[in-house]
């Protein structure tokens, strides 16, 4: 009887290591897809498109190219101007899991666990994106602990980023951990993108983000500003 009840709990011991594994795994591919999402978008918002593009361009454009010109604008927002549109950005795909929750039965919930499980992180790495992002210019009066997961690699850190801010603004695009950006630039991933399309359509990459870098007067025109 001692030697089942051991092999018993021998097996439910294996199963809770699995489960834990499996549930670390969900956690780093909801971390990695959403890496990989946020350089996507950051990469083509950097270096398509244009300010002037009707209604797209002011609101979706404009705000990448005046972030090139003035880094720490975005440390100035306020926590829904900061997070609020990648909040929406989630509700599609955690309203689903939550009517699924409470419309299905057990069985067919415990079917679709893995994939809820990665929905889930992903959302929550989505979400915090922008807040990271913000977090990597900020350089005064963070939270110990936002510091030490910098310090760690486990969020966007700052020294990393910065590499981002160099003129052309052509590289480290990825903005939620920044683990994908080194490989990546290793294999040359958006460059060759940025080739293939040229090769397409003809239009130069970044054209409009390198006008907004060369011509600072008219950039603080377009700012309502003045230059001193």
């Amino acid at each position: 009887m001692e030697a089942i009840t051991s092999v018993v709990a021998a097996i439910r011991w294996h199963d809770d290591i699995n489960a834990n594994v499996c549930l670390f795994a969900f956690v780093v591919a909801g971390a990695v897809t959403a890496d990989f999402l946020s350089g996507l978008v950051h990469w083509g918002a950097d270096t398509w498109g244009a300010v002037d593009i009707p209604i797209f361009g002011k609101a979706f454009i404009r705000p990448f190219r005046e972030h090139h010109v003035d880094p720490t604008a975005i440390t100035r927002h306020d926590l829904i101007e900061t997070n609020g549109d990648n909040c929406l950005l989630t509700l599609p795909g955690l309203s689903c899991m939550v009517y699924k929750f409470l419309i299905y039965d057990q069985e067919t919930i415990e079917a679709s666990y893995g994939t809820d499980c990665f929905v889930f992180f992903l959302a929550v790495y989505v979400t915090l994106t922008n807040q990271i992002h913000k977090w990597s210019h900020t350089y005064f009066g963070l939270p110990t602990w936002v510091q030490k997961l910098q310090d760690w690699h486990i969020i966007l850190p700052r020294k990393h980023h910065r590499i981002h801010h160099v003129s052309p603004h052509e590289t480290y695009f990825c903005i939620t951990t920044g683990w994908l950006d080194y490989p990546l630039e290793v294999i040359r991933f958006w460059r060759s993108l940025e080739w293939l399309i040229e090769k397409t359509t003809g239009v130069k990459p970044r054209s409009d983000d390198m006008k907004w870098a060369g011509k600072p007067n008219w950039i603080w025109s377009n700012f309502g500003l003045k230059l001193i």
